[in-house]
């Protein structure tokens, strides 16, 4: 059986944690409106932003482009939770330093919306899960908080850090799987899977894997 690995997201991060386990996947950007829900919550938003850029993906025509016997799909979205508070991407160097401001020497909790859609003999299976992290900052200074943003890496990334580049510094601990903090669990993604019946080695196709076949 041959099988054709889609992630529906642009993230280097991911695409790079994939990489990582093996996986080389085909990518294909989300067209998902990820317009906010008045009064949504960091669960119930993730997970339904991460079901849309998946559908919006499996919907679309470019999928048409290839050929495979099973076509798995996976989108994800990420935002943290900050007492109450989602932070989602800040966009802009002000927003970013804004939020770092609030941050720093708090608590705060990474929420990981992972959609998982396997296609094969005409069905269509699928699970949403939500991992969770809890993340510790440091307490920077104000000239920290400074460089990091001037940076750039701040303004492209939900929660404006990450902890797989220039702001795994500013993370004092971790309560929970770190992959998720990337934006995409390996252990969460290997169940959902199972689930539906796929074994996580048989998608071995990258430099640490195999061949899909």
């Amino acid at each position: 059986m041959t099988t054709c690995f889609v992630l529906a997201s642009k993230s280097p991060a991911r695409l790079r944690m994939l990489r990582s386990a093996g996986i080389e996947p085909i990518v294909i950007a989300s067209g998902a409106d990820e317009s906010r829900v008045p009064g949504e919550d960091a669960v119930t938003m993730t997970a339904r932003l991460c079901r849309l850029k998946a559908h919006s993906v499996i919907e679309s025509t470019l999928l048409e482009d290839y050929c495979a016997d099973r076509m798995i799909v996976v989108a994800c979205d990420s935002v943290l939770n900050l007492d109450g508070r989602i932070l989602g991407k800040p966009h802009t160097a002000e927003r970013a330093r804004r939020w770092w401001r609030r941050m720093r020497g708090h608590q705060g909790v990474l929420v990981s919306g992972h959609h998982v859609a396997v296609i094969a003999n005409g069905q269509l299976r699928e699970q949403t899960r939500v991992g969770q992290t809890v993340v510790t900052f440091a307490d920077l200074t104000d000239a920290e908080i400074d460089a990091y943003v001037d940076s750039g890496e701040p303004a492209k990334v939900a929660g404006a850090f990450t902890i797989d580049g220039l702001g795994g510094a500013f993370i004092t601990r971790i309560n929970g799987d770190p992959h998720n903090v990337t934006g995409i669990s390996l252990p969460l993604l290997r169940q959902m899977l199972l689930d539906l019946d796929v074994e996580w080695s048989s998608l071995w196709n990258g430099p640490k894997g195999g061949h899909l076949a």
